[in-house]
């Protein structure tokens, strides 16, 4: 499809225009012009690997999401050294707050599933301490055919 690559060449913008375009022309072209974008990826963002196909490629031709978000979010400098150290501050303080958080969810999991344990080996011995003295009456007597 030499188009399709044309169109890949000048990115999202174009193929934009052509859907636009094929619906003024005939709806059902457009129609199928959009289906082919969603379905191909051209349309998505978020599932495909970050804000598109034609950015932070790399040598693959893939945009790793790494290289996205260290543009798009942690590593973009506003230019204002204040602004930028407090992110910076912030960003290391809630993420040792999220591991701290996720630890104590941890403990709190690792003590629930202690009590219950705890609850069923007390079932357990309740049941086995019941049966026990019915089975010590001495021999059960044999049915009778």
């Amino acid at each position: 499809m030499e188009l399709a690559q044309k169109l890949d060449d000048y990115g999202k913008p174009a193929w934009i225009a052509v859907m636009v375009v094929s619906f003024i022309v005939f709806w059902p072209i457009g129609l199928a012009v959009l289906a082919y974008m969603i379905w191909s990826g051209r349309m998505g963002c978020s599932k495909r690997g970050g804000p598109g196909r034609w950015y932070n490629k790399t040598e693959s031709g893939k945009a790793s999401r790494s290289e996205w978000w260290s543009r798009t979010k942690a590593g973009h400098q506003t230019g204002n050294r204040a602004f930028d150290e407090y992110r910076e501050e912030t960003l290391h303080r809630l993420e040792q707050e999220h591991d701290e958080f996720m630890g104590f969810l941890d403990n709190l999991r690792q003590a629930r599933d202690k009590a219950e344990f705890d609850q069923f080996m007390d079932e357990r011995r309740q049941r086995s301490e019941e049966e026990a003295p019915e089975s010590s009456d001495g021999p059960a007597a044999q049915p009778q055919s």
